[in-house]
């Protein structure tokens, strides 16, 4: 039983649910995430975490927005930054939040934010890229544009790794290009397509950087 000095139950609350809730992620994953398993390790019966979550994505939504919590506390902005500098900034620092769970992805894809945290971030980046020339419409496009990519890219890549260093089975190259032996070309793709994460993410996002400084004109 969870106890604070006093010898009393530390009290239930949406934080600390989605303290366990995280925790529990990197040992089960988001598909055995079972509101039953956190109330288990809260040592409370499943229907005391409704009077918090009325279901699991709500709680899913806590979650993401407590990754967000911490993914902004580790990453501190600069208002000398470029544009292409702060999108690579926040993009980077949204991988390495994400990498820190099993399905991390997949927790913050379609998740709804449950506060405002994420706005100050956003003024300060839309300012920034409109102080560089972008309109408000080029300045979001640019902005969503990159979180999708690195959203997306982590959440493939978690396909392959759901923990850095921890490859699912099915991802040997060396089977893979055996399996595909009669397309060639295919075959010798699979470590570009599989391997280096680190390297594709970054020669990813500045292609995309590059795309956006081209399409919108501005250096």
């Amino acid at each position: 039983m969870d106890t604070g000095t006093t010898g009393r139950r530390t009290p239930l609350d949406r934080r600390r649910v989605a303290d366990t809730a995280l925790r529990l992620l990197n040992e089960v994953g988001l598909d055995g995430l079972t509101l039953r398993t956190i109330a288990r390790e809260l040592d409370v019966k499943a229907p005391a975490l409704y009077w918090h979550f009325k279901d699991k994505q709500a709680l899913l939504d806590e979650m993401a927005t407590e990754m967000y919590r911490r993914m902004i506390a580790g990453t501190p902005l600069d208002a000398a930054d470029s544009w292409r500098g702060r999108l690579l900034k926040v993009n980077r620092g949204l991988r390495a939040a994400l990498l820190g769970y099993r399905d991390g992805a997949r927790v913050f894809s379609g998740s709804r934010f449950t506060g405002i945290e994420h706005a100050e971030q956003l003024e300060e980046t839309l300012r920034l890229l409109t102080t560089a020339g972008f309109d408000l419409a080029q300045a979001v496009r640019a902005t969503t544009t990159t979180y999708l990519f690195t959203l997306g890219f982590v959440t493939e890549e978690q396909g392959v790794e759901p923990l850095p260093g921890e490859r699912r089975e099915g991802y040997d190259m060396a089977e893979r290009a055996r399996a595909m032996a009669a397309f060639p070309l295919s075959a010798a793709a699979g470590p570009e397509m599989f391997g280096d994460f680190e390297q594709r993410f970054e020669e990813g996002l500045a292609l995309l950087l590059d795309g956006i400084a081209v399409r919108y004109g501005i250096g």
